[in-house]
């Protein structure tokens, strides 16, 4: 059993009755309500930056930089940059997310805000390199295809662009440590997706029928599982051959009631040798399993000083956090001891 020592217990800067929960982003606390994103540098080297929201928390989701100094908000129609002083860097606007499959080419939300096909409109996701310089983008193109961009995230210019391929009804980028690598999950039924620009072109590779869970600290490893939730699969990130798996059946419990294990589709990978995975994300209390990389053991259960609720999520190197039951806080934790050892 790996013990967890509680780094720090760091509240939500707005309440959980008006906005989403709080979530970690490397060095950055961030929580977006419907008029507002705030930003909490976790160093304490910058104060509390205060972004104005272009459109409602339905309408999209928002991504912000290493530095805290810039939000982007992929909405149903647009990317709008957002600077920490409030001004508009620039806007890129998309084909309409709208499940009613919109072709109006919109200017602006009001122009739907009251429409509710557009509400329960499908959406995209976005997020920065790890330098900040660029933002990756899963849209959706004039002809209702989706697509992957690159962008420069200084003034909103398009460095790059391939099809996805895919049909979603949401996605969700996770980050490598190398600036020109990103991975891209969509939806149940899509495939995973890891993009590498070469400076020119951006390369795609395919992941069928599973789902990006987390890279390891220095990006050699991508942990993915499928959509089932049978299996956690480990993968070169170069290349993208698969190393090693973990079924759920026989190396974890199934929770009570149940005749089979599943892990959940999010998880942390705090050290290049050992990931945080959770089991069934709707028990109470949560089930997290210590997993070693690259053999895909599972060492046993994660145990915490008091109760913790939903997965573990990933922070920075050596650390991952959960979100307090009545989400009006973030706690970060790593190993009681020095880490895992091999």
């Amino acid at each position: 059993m790996l013990e967890a020592r509680l780094v720090a217990t760091v509240p939500a800067p707005l309440s959980p009755a008006s906005a989403d929960p709080p979530a970690v982003t490397g060095s950055l606390l961030v929580q977006r309500a419907d008029t507002e994103l705030v930003v909490d540098d976790l160093s304490g080297q910058r104060e509390r930056r205060r972004f104005p929201a272009p459109w409602p928390r339905p309408f999209g989701s928002v991504a912000v930089s290493p530095d805290g100094e810039l939000a982007v908000f992929a909405g149903v129609h647009a990317l709008r940059a957002v600077g920490a002083d409030g001004a508009v860097r620039w806007e890129l606007r998309h084909g309409c997310w709208s499940a009613a499959m919109c072709t109006v080419a919109h200017v602006s939300f009001a122009e739907y805000a009251q429409d509710t096909s557009h509400f329960y409109a499908d959406r995209g996701s976005a997020a920065f390199s790890s330098d900040g310089r660029l933002l990756w983008a899963h849209v959706r193109g004039d002809d209702a295809d989706e697509q992957w961009l690159i962008v420069d995230a200084a003034d909103g210019t398009v460095l790059a662009r391939a099809a996805t391929g895919t049909l979603g009804s949401g996605s969700a980028h996770v980050p490598h440590p190398d600036p020109a690598s990103m991975g891209l999950t969509v939806a149940e039924d899509s495939p995973a997706l890891w993009g590498h620009w070469d400076g020119d072109k951006l390369h795609v590779r395919r992941f069928d029928e599973e789902v990006l869970l987390g890279v390891s600290p220095s990006g050699t490893h991508l942990l993915t599982t499928d959509p089932e939730q049978s299996a956690l699969h480990l993968h070169l990130s170069a290349g993208g051959a698969q190393v090693g798996r973990a079924d759920a059946d026989g190396a974890v419990p199934a929770p009570p009631g149940d005749d089979r294990a599943r892990w959940d589709r999010v998880a942390a990978v705090p050290w290049d040798h050992t990931a945080v995975v959770g089991t069934e994300d709707y028990t109470d209390p949560p089930r997290h399993w210590l997993v070693e990389l690259p053999s895909m053991t599972v060492r046993g259960p994660v145990g915490y000083p008091f109760a913790v609720c939903g997965p573990a999520r990933a922070a920075a190197t050596g650390i991952w956090y959960t979100v307090a039951a009545d989400a009006t806080a973030v706690h970060l934790w790593t190993s009681a001891g020095d880490g895992p050892r091999h």
